[in-house]
């Protein structure tokens, strides 16, 4: 099912990212990322998820490069708002809660009915129920993060204007596309855009990288976005920062 799926996803396009190779600038760790911005403060990196193994797909620290990419930003930005598409069990959204105690945090989540019923896209990591979306964050008793359960092919998110804002929901290019375009709506210049799954190098190994990156791909070429997107290397974050407008 999943080969299936591949080649319907490559066929129309192949893996030609063109405007995407253009913009992205590889850095080599995240002290990289804090020299480019200026920033001074280190990340609160307190998951012990983040320095776990658990599969191929984690060699290289990945899950800390992710996590320091995410808690460098908003650490630093000091936001009042921030936005966690995509909630899952919940560590993204804690990620940004302990590293902006004082922002109000905004996570959404599909719910597993939405996916079976088959309005959820093709690439969702998992259908969780009710109890165990946002489980992580709640057994640390964080309480400046406010969960929404809906599908974000219909949501706006009229949450203020957003600062910060991670994009790790449903992993096709077309979800992607229109949730970062929904966000921009609501962003200002210097806030910042973040991607998971995403990696241009690693575009041929992982269909869903790929199916994220053509997402960022339609977003440039058609002129959502006009700056360069940072990567971390061995990191599987895009971080974007709105330019003025």
């Amino acid at each position: 099912m999943m080969t299936s799926l591949w080649s319907k996803i490559l066929k129309p396009v192949g893996l030609d990212l063109r405007h995407l190779k253009k913009n992205v600038i590889e850095l080599n760790d995240i002290n990289e990322l804090r020299r480019v911005f200026g920033w001074k403060l280190q990340a609160v990196l307190d998951d012990p998820s983040i320095y776990e193994y658990r599969y191929v797909e984690d060699a290289n620290q990945r899950r800390l490069r992710d996590a320091e990419c995410l808690a460098t930003v908003v650490r630093n930005l000091r936001p009042s708002v921030c936005v966690d598409i995509g909630t899952s069990t919940g560590h993204s959204a804690a990620c940004m809660a302990v590293n902006a105690p004082d922002a109000e945090i905004f996570t959404i989540n599909i719910s597993a009915k939405q996916i079976s019923d088959g309005h959820g896209g093709a690439l969702t990591t998992a259908a969780l129920g009710q109890e165990q979306i946002g489980s992580y964050y709640r057994e640390r008793g964080l309480k400046n993060i406010t969960q929404l359960i809906g599908n974000t092919k219909d949501w706006d998110p009229k949450v203020g204007s957003i600062d910060v804002a991670f994009v790790d929901a449903c992993h096709d290019s077309e979800f992607v596309y229109n949730d970062t375009r929904k966000l921009l709506k609501h962003m200002r210049s210097g806030s910042f855009i973040l991607w998971h799954d995403f990696n241009i190098d690693l575009i041929q190994k992982y269909h869903w990288i790929y199916s994220v990156s053509l997402g960022v791909e339609k977003l440039i070429a058609n002129g959502l976005i006009h700056d360069r997107i940072f990567h971390v290397r061995d990191s599987w974050v895009g971080v974007y920062r709105v330019p003025g407008k």
